[in-house]
């Protein structure tokens, strides 16, 4: 599903120094699996998720998803479709007033027919147990809300994979819970692979 061979990644300095965010990682993370990356802040966990769906490509080395090398821009529109991307503030994922809307946004832009984009928005919110939610504003949701809300757009997306950069990071106990039950009944019922950037053990212990 995915595989990195040897990938480095440095931000650019104004210093003559070279500062690696990563150097020489190698993983492979087959298709239905739940893989928890452990890392304290700073240690270069949001740099690799973000390799993943090809917002950032490697310094050197190679990395794959599905097979498709994601240094080759042609690929980057398959690639940001098979490994859906959540990130650590939910409110910086929602785009529209109305939480079917937000869901359906990402459909929409991949030109999928208008009776389509209904079933999948409606099977999304139920996958993430928030179908009774369809018409509220998600700004009026709490953090655990938002974040599933988040989820249920990439779902409607149908990817085989799933990177989550923190998305509990930000969240009570009880929206880390949500999010953590939710992303696991996704693993489990329907073989999503999962990819949980985290910081916290107890999350980590569930992959």
């Amino acid at each position: 599903m995915i595989k990195t061979e040897n990938i480095s990644f440095k931000y650019p300095t104004q210093e003559s120094e070279e500062l690696f965010a990563l150097k020489n990682i190698n993983i492979r993370i087959n298709k239905g699996e739940f893989v928890a990356i452990l890392g304290h802040n700073g240690s270069g966990k949001s740099t690799f998720a973000k390799h993943l769906n090809a917002l950032l490509t490697p310094y050197s080395g190679i990395v794959c998803v599905n097979g498709m090398n994601t240094t080759d821009v042609e690929n980057l529109w398959n690639i940001r479709q098979t490994a859906g991307m959540v990130f650590q503030n939910p409110d910086n994922q929602i785009v529209a007033t109305i939480v079917e809307e937000d869901v359906a946004f990402g459909p929409e832009n991949l030109g999928v027919p208008p009776l389509q984009i209904r079933k999948r928005v409606d099977e999304s919110l139920l996958s993430v147990g928030m179908f009774e939610f369809r018409k509220n504003s998600p700004h009026l949701l709490s953090g655990g809300q938002k974040q599933r809300i988040a989820i249920a757009g990439i779902l409607a997306m149908k990817p085989k994979c799933i990177v989550l950069d923190e998305p509990t990071a930000m969240l009570d106990p009880s929206g880390r819970k949500e999010v953590i039950d939710t992303i696991m009944k996704l693993n489990k019922e329907e073989n999503i692979t999962i990819v949980l950037i985290t910081h916290y053990m107890d999350e980590a212990v569930n992959a």
